[in-house]
C-alpha cells in the first residue's frame, strides 16, 4: 500500500502540474526529459523490487509486465493522437485532457486488476478464456496492421455531441473509454506473466504514469511505427499460448498425444517480449521516412 500510496502522490503531482500548466504547450524536450525520468524511476523500481518483495522471479516478471504495458501504451497512443486531432482539440489543453484521461484509465484497470485477481485465485481455469481471447486479439491486429488515418468517430463521440456535450468532455470520455477497451488486452496479458496483483498493479501504473509526455515525444514519430501492431500481436499471441499452457497443467493435462506440454521459463517471456519490440521498432524506423511515408 506504501508503494501505491507514493505512486498515487507522483500523480497527483503531474496532475497539478498539467493544471497550472494548462495554457502552455509542451515541448518535445520537456517530454524527452520527463520520459526519461519516468522510465529510469521504473527500472530502478524493477531493480530494488526484490528488497521488498519476497520472490525469486519479481524483478524479471515487473520488468516483462511493465515492457508489454509500456509497448500496449504506445499502441494506445496512437488511437489518442486520432481522437485529439479529430476533435481539434487545442495544444494547450492536450496535456489536461490526457491526464485527466489516464487518472480515468487507472482507476479502472485497478477494478479489472482485483476483479481479475479474484477470479485467478478461485478459477485456475479462467486461463483458458484470457489465452483464447488474447490469440483472438492478435489475429485481429494482424487484419489491422497498417493503421487507417480516416478512423470513423465512434458511437460514444456521436451520442455525446447529440446531447450538447463540450469537445473537451467528448475527448475526456473518449479516451477514458479508449483506454478501457485497451485495458481488456492489456489485463489478461499481464496476469500470463505474473499472477501477483502487486507487480500486474504497479506495472501498469509506471506504464500509464508517463504517457501524457509520451504522447507528446511521439506525436510526430508515431506515423513511422508502421510495424508496432505486428510486434504487439507477436507479443499477445504467445502471452495467449502460454497461458493456455499453463491452464492445461492447471487441469492436470502435462502432454497431448504423446507430445509433452512445455513450461515456458520467464526468462524465455522477457526475451521473446524485448527482442519482438526491438525487431519491429527497428523495422519501422527503417522502412519509412521521417514523414511517415514508405521508402521505396
Amino acid at each position: 500500500m506504501t508503494t501505491i500510496g507514493i505512486l498515487s502522490l507522483v500523480i497527483a503531482f503531474d496532475l497539478l502540474m498539467a493544471i497550472l500548466r494548462r495554457n502552455k504547450e509542451t515541448t518535445v524536450t520537456e517530454s524527452a526529459i520527463w520520459t526519461v525520468i519516468y522510465v529510469s524511476a521504473a527500472i530502478a523500481f524493477g531493480i530494488l523490487m526484490p528488497n521488498w518483495v519476497d520472490s525469486p522471479t519479481a524483478r524479471p516478471e515487473f520488468f516483462a509486465g511493465w515492457l508489454t504495458e509500456y509497448a500496449l501504451s504506445v499502441d494506445n497512443i496512437f488511437v489518442f493522437v486520432i481522437i485529439l486531432s479529430r476533435l481539434k482539440i487545442d495544444s494547450k489543453k492536450q496535456q489536461l485532457v490526457l491526464l485527466l484521461g489516464i487518472i480515468i484509465a487507472l482507476v479502472l484497470r485497478g477494478a479489472f486488476i482485483a476483479a481479475g485477481a479474484a477470479i485467478i485465485s478461485r478459477f485456475q481455469s479462467v486461463f483458458f478464456i484470457f489465452g483464447a481471447f488474447l490469440i483472438f486479439t492478435a489475429i485481429q491486429l494482424v487484419r489491422e496492421s497498417g493503421h487507417d488515418e480516416e478512423v470513423k468517430e465512434s458511437k460514444v463521440e456521436t451520442y455525446l455531441k447529440s446531447k450538447g456535450a463540450s469537445t473537451f468532455t467528448i475527448a475526456l470520455i473518449s479516451l477514458g473509454v479508449t483506454d478501457l477497451v485497451f485495458a481488456l488486452d492489456s489485463i489478461p496479458a499481464i496476469f500470463g506473466i505474473t499472477k501477483d496483483p502487486y507487480i500486474v498493479a504497479t506495472a501498469n501504473i509506471f506504464a500509464l504514469m508517463g504517457l501524457r509526455q509520451l504522447y507528446f515525444l511521439l506525436q510526430g514519430l508515431i506515423a513511422r511505427l508502421v510495424y508496432l501492431s505486428l510486434g504487439l500481436s507477436a507479443i499477445l499471441g504467445f502471452i495467449g499460448v502460454k497461458m493456455i499452457f499453463e491452464a492445461l497443467h492447471s487441469v492436470g493435462v502435462h502432454d497431448v498425444a504423446g507430445i509433452e506440454i512445455p513450461h515456458v521459463p520467464l526468462a524465455v517471456s522477457l526475451g521473446f517480449i524485448v527482442t519482438a519490440l526491438t525487431i519491429t521498432t527497428v523495422a519501422s524506423l527503417t522502412a519509412t521516412r521521417k514523414d511517415g511515408s514508405e521508402i521505396v
